[in-house]
């Protein structure tokens, strides 16, 4: 099995709208790196029931990705 990658810290994250300013507001901020830690938590249970099903590690890091990848915006920039 390939080693893990670093841990990924979401409380780094500095937020950015479409023309560079940064985001500010404390709520939205905090939605954000909720939202994160929960897509986390679930892509690393969906990684490790693969595993234990026997599943290739590169190959189900390569669907998350694919998967991160495909999501599509509903509010297009005007």
């Amino acid at each position: 099995m390939s080693k893990p990658s670093e841990p990924f810290d979401i409380e780094s994250i500095t937020w950015r709208q479409p023309d560079g300013e940064l985001v500010s507001c404390e709520e939205k901020l905090l939605v954000l790196h909720e939202n994160l830690d929960e897509i986390r938590q679930e892509c690393q249970d969906a990684f490790e029931d693969a595993v234990l099903m026997g599943c290739d590690e590169a190959q189900i890091r390569e669907v998350l990705e694919k998967l991160v990848r495909s999501i599509q915006n509903p509010y297009p920039q005007k």
